[in-house]
């Protein structure tokens, strides 16, 4: 298990400020046990879910040639057509991965190809699970072609996300499975692909980056 560097800044000092504040309340506000009970279980679960949020675990890349593996850890919350209204300007089949505080929260690469686009745009920041998040709140629109297919996925910043990391440039050459970034804190992303894709998932389904495969073109 190894941490994202994205992250390693804001895990020393969220882990700093937990050693300070635990020693000032030992020396200035230490009560009784139950609120001391109480104080320290908060302080170690905040702890947790910060370290939590930036491990980038070793996975092996179930690489598929005609699959688009998930570029998130999370449930399925959306399976079925959407207009895309930013690049294809059409309706396409539209998935979406809703990633939880307790998910990994880097993304990959669901298909080999090149980056044809990729356009960030700032926005608000209501709840990913809510439809109008896709355009409202900041993302990060990010499209790969290949000669088989064309697939656009869309990163995006929800309630408590506040910053969608994310390295590629027009023109890149990547490989299924590899980082394209990560969402600091979770939400959202959306994967549009031809309607003629055969999904391989369904709603409510747990699927894992650079495993689960959502559909064949």
């Amino acid at each position: 298990m190894k941490f994202h560097q994205a992250g390693k800044l804001i895990i020393f000092v969220s882990l700093f400020t937990i050693f300070l504040a635990s020693l000032c309340y030992v020396l200035f506000l230490a009560n009784l046990w139950w609120v001391n009970l109480i104080f320290f279980s908060l302080m170690l679960i905040v702890g947790v879910l910060i370290v939590r949020f930036f491990r980038v675990p070793t996975r092996v890349i179930n690489k598929v040639e005609d699959g688009v593996l998930s570029p998130a850890d999370g449930t399925i919350v959306y399976v079925g057509n959407a207009f895309e209204h930013e690049y294809f300007k059409d309706e396409r089949l539209k998935i979406s991965v809703f990633m939880s505080i307790n998910n990994v929260h880097v993304n990959s690469y669901p298909i080999t190809g090149m980056i044809s686009y990729t356009a960030y745009h700032p926005g608000k920041y209501a709840l990913a699970k809510l439809p109008k998040s896709s355009v409202d709140n900041e993302h990060n629109t990010i499209v790969v072609r290949n000669s088989e297919t064309e697939v656009l996925f869309r990163q995006i910043a929800g309630f408590v996300a506040r910053r969608i990391i994310s390295y590629p440039e027009v023109g890149d050459q990547v490989e299924q499975g590899d980082e394209v970034g990560m969402i600091k804190f979770g939400s959202r992303v959306d994967v549009f692909l031809p309607k003629s894709a055969i999904v391989a998932v369904r709603k409510g389904d747990k699927v894992v980056s650079k495993k689960t495969v959502l559909a064949y073109v």
